[in-house]
Order: C-alpha cells, then sequence, then structure tokens
C-alpha cells in the first residue's frame, strides 16, 4: 500500500508541473515558447497576449491552452490587479513526450489523450467547461499531489470534449518576414505608452520607412498607424472598465498626446465617446 501511495506523486510530477503565482504586474516571463503544452488560467489582471502572430487584448478568467513549441507572453496593465497591487495566475505545464506513453494512465486515458493532441492551434474555453476548468484549476491550489493528479485527469477530460474552442494563436511558419512582424509586435507591447514614430519602428526592424510600411501592410492588411491606434484604444477600453482614472489620464497612459485626439479616435473606433463607453458599463 505504501507503494501505491508512493507511486501516484511520482506519475504526477511527471506529467505536469502545476505553478501558482502571485506577483507583481511587470513579472511576467517575456515572449519564450517550451516543448510543455501549457495551461494557462488568468485569476487577476488584464493586458495584451501575444501567441504565435496572434496578439489581443486578454481580461481576468480566461483559460488559454498551448500546444508546444509556440511562441507566447502576457503584457499585464500596470494599473489593473488586486488590492495588493499584484495580478494572480495558474499554469499547468504537460509533457508531451509523457502524455502520450504515460505507462498506467495512457490505457485509462488513451482517448483523451489522442484528442488533445489532435490540437495545434492555441485554443481558448467559454461556457460551462470555462467556469469548470476555472473551479478544479483554482481548487488545485491547496491539494495533496494525488488529489492534483485526479484534478488533472478530469480537467483532460473537459478539455478533450470541449467543441466550442476559439482559436487565439498559431505556431508560427519560420521565415524571416513573420520574425520580423513578431518583433514589431513586441516593440509595440513594450513601448505603445508614448510615441512612436514610422522612422522608429522601422529601424528597430532593420527597415527603411517606405519599405517598412510596404512591409507592414502586406503582412497584416492595415498600415501600421491603423494597428497602433487601435491597439491603443483596446488598451483604453480596459482601462476605462476596470479602472478609476479619469478619460485624460488613461488618453495619456496608452500614448495620446491630447484628449481631442484620443476622444475621436475611440469614437471612430467604437462609436461612441469614452465618457459614454464608461458610462454603459456602470
Amino acid at each position: 500500500m505504501k507503494e501505491n501511495i508512493k507511486y501516484y506523486p511520482i506519475i504526477a510530477k511527471q506529467l505536469f508541473q502545476f505553478d501558482h503565482v502571485h506577483i507583481r504586474w511587470n513579472q511576467q516571463v517575456p515572449l519564450h515558447q517550451q516543448q510543455t503544452w501549457e495551461l494557462s488560467y488568468i485569476i487577476t489582471g488584464s493586458g495584451t497576449r501575444m501567441i504565435g502572430g496572434h496578439v489581443e487584448n486578454f481580461n481576468q478568467g480566461e483559460i488559454i491552452l498551448i500546444p508546444p513549441n509556440i511562441p507566447h507572453c502576457w503584457y499585464f496593465e500596470e494599473r489593473i490587479h488586486d488590492n495588493q497591487g499584484k495580478i494572480e495566475n495558474i499554469c499547468i505545464f504537460i509533457e508531451d513526450g509523457l502524455l502520450s506513453s504515460s505507462g498506467i494512465l495512457s490505457t485509462m486515458l488513451s482517448q483523451i489523450i489522442a484528442k488533445i493532441r489532435e490540437l495545434k492551434n492555441a485554443v481558448s474555453f467559454s461556457g460551462d467547461t470555462l467556469k469548470r476548468l476555472q473551479h478544479l484549476l483554482v481548487t488545485m491550489i491547496a491539494q495533496s499531489e494525488i488529489e492534483k493528479l485526479s484534478s488533472f485527469i478530469l480537467i483532460l477530460e473537459l478539455i478533450s470534449f470541449h467543441v466550442d474552442m476559439q482559436v487565439v494563436g498559431k505556431p508560427l511558419i519560420e521565415n524571416k518576414a513573420e520574425k520580423k512582424l513578431q518583433e514589431v509586435y513586441l516593440f509595440v507591447l513594450s513601448h505603445y505608452q508614448r510615441v512612436i514614430t514610422l522612422d522608429e519602428i522601422a529601424k528597430s526592424v532593420g527597415m527603411q520607412k517606405a519599405s517598412f510600411c510596404v512591409f507592414f501592410k502586406r503582412m497584416t492588411g492595415k498600415s501600421f498607424i491603423t494597428f497602433l491606434t487601435e491597439y491603443r484604444i483596446n488598451s483604453a477600453i480596459q482601462m476605462l472598465e476596470k479602472t478609476n482614472l479619469t478619460i485624460s489620464e488613461i488618453s495619456h497612459q496608452v500614448g495620446f498626446n491630447d484628449v481631442p485626439h484620443f476622444n475621436r479616435a475611440f469614437r471612430r473606433q467604437v462609436n461612441t465617446s469614452p465618457t459614454q463607453f464608461r458610462m454603459q458599463q456602470q
């Protein structure tokens, strides 16, 4: 009996790592990729994430499953945090090789595992599945190793039978153009709160301004200025929803030089003013 009690925690540690962090907004891991699967749950915090070539805003509560070898990172807004000034998330890192040949578990979970390993893109979850995953992941914080293994199996089952997944990132095609575009996105994520000129962004990826403008339009279907403005407005939307900052403060936080310019850009994109938008959220 004692041998079994020791055996299951060993299996759990081989199959996955459970990581629960409660840290400052700027202490997250920068852009990275790994050979493991990653299931990420944002408990507290909002901002922007990049998965493969996809750049999107995120809010607390989301759960993302990322297959191996897809570059990804989360950039958290400084002013969106809990009452301790921190963000909180849970990650489960799942070994791909061991998932496919896990001894005692492979017979019991072969169909479930096969369905999960068919996924090639990063996906998010919704509805009842999202709620159940949130509950299981939070519960795991206080569980023993054996209990975590049981919850892990339930999580795999939920993921494998969830059909309403939304693709939030795809593997990058390894070529110079995609690499340059990723560098542009990272530059914007890090510097959007200040003025970014076309000369500066072009220089950051080793291009002349005219060539960069043609390149960015060809890769994304929109101009860099349009992309930057949309990104700033999306960041402002999150601040309007999550903080008590004034319109003027938010305007400057997201990189606009004056409030009238911010108001015009916001109305063009959202079809309402920042003030009206905030009132609608109350």
